[in-house]
């Protein structure tokens, strides 16, 4: 049987993760500070990984596989070093984030990465990944595979970024939305659940390598209309510069008060990496209108209504958009 550990697999990736594993007939270990259930037939250790005393209990077990997609580089350092010499193969889920430059577009994985941070450093996301990254390498080898997705999209997503838009035209119904104004932006994602098979199917091959784990690229424009589509709107879209969306404090890509998807003008490389590797080692893609279908499906069970982590409340909406019809 397959002995693998999942440190976390309580959470939305990381708990697929482990489903995927468990449907596979492995043994599941889950590593994860508790408040949250492992899924069914995983054993659930609970520990916190800011003690030392994390990784007694399963240091002394060998493991088939590895999976970590913790952005602390700290507690990713302090996992392989207790686990390392005991495991055949270690996946590491990083990010995007890591690279250099986002104004650069059609990045592959040999593009520059941010300097790691070191000890003592201020944490910041796409370095502290890459510290991790670095980590991971320097102690499996060829045994690790590092996989960099961008925006992670689908059901049960807790971060309500991609959801907003079918959710917010399904809200509206024959109602006016408000858009940013596309221009020659772009949009990436891939769905939760062609990672997690992804993670799975390589561990599982013993791949090792670092790979943009990510789907294609498409224009934002119409990632928007497809949304619209799914979500059978059939009011008004109300497209909105910049410089207007901006002057009514509307923020970009995350966050309350804001508009998902939508970046500034000077990142054009952040959503346009290349994913070559990731289709030719075996990686698969759903279509993107079948990720809209189901994660409207999950909005609608959560409330298109409720307060979310990212996006404008209906109310703050029909504000903006009324003073800019003013």
């Amino acid at each position: 049987m397959t002995d693998v550990l999942v440190l976390g697999g309580t959470g939305w990736l990381s708990g697929r993760i482990a489903s995927r594993w468990l449907e596979r007939g492995a043994a599941v270990t889950c590593v994860a500070r508790g408040g949250r259930s492992a899924p069914a037939g995983a054993e659930l250790v609970v520990a916190d990984r800011d003690q030392r005393s994390a990784y007694e209990r399963v240091a002394e077990r060998q493991w088939d596989e590895v999976i970590d997609i913790s952005s602390h580089p700290g507690h990713v350092a302090a996992a392989l070093e207790a686990l390392a010499r005991q495991t055949a193969h270690w996946t590491y889920v990083s990010s995007l984030s890591v690279y250099a430059r986002a104004d650069v577009v059609g990045q592959d994985e040999s593009a520059d990465t941010l300097p790691p941070t070191r000890p003592g450093d201020e944490s910041d996301y796409g370095r502290d990944k890459a510290a991790a990254e670095a980590s991971v390498r320097g102690a499996m080898g060829e045994r690790a595979a590092v996989l960099r997705p961008g925006l992670i999209v689908g059901p049960g997503d807790p971060t309500d970024r991609f959801g907003y838009w079918v959710s917010r035209f399904a809200l509206a119904g024959d109602g006016p939305v408000l858009v940013p104004d596309a221009g020659d932006r772009r949009a990436e994602v891939i769905d939760v659940d062609d990672l997690a098979d992804f993670a799975v199917d390589r561990a599982a091959d013993g791949w090792g390598g670092t790979v943009n784990a990510i789907g294609d690229v498409h224009a934002l424009a119409d990632v928007l209309g497809l949304a619209r589509e799914v979500s059978g709107h059939t009011g008004v879209v109300v497209e909105a510069s910049d410089d207007a969306l901006e002057s009514h404090g509307v923020g970009h890509w995350s966050g309350p008060r804001s508009l998902p998807l939508w970046l500034p003008a000077d990142m054009p490389g952040f959503m346009t990496h290349r994913n070559e590797l990731y289709r030719s080692v075996g990686g698969r893609l759903r279509p993107l209108r079948e990720t809209l279908e189901r994660t409207l499906v999950d909005e609608r069970e959560r409330g298109l209504e409720r307060d979310r982590r990212a996006g404008l409340s209906r109310a703050d909406e029909l504000d903006i958009l009324a003073a800019l019809a003013g």
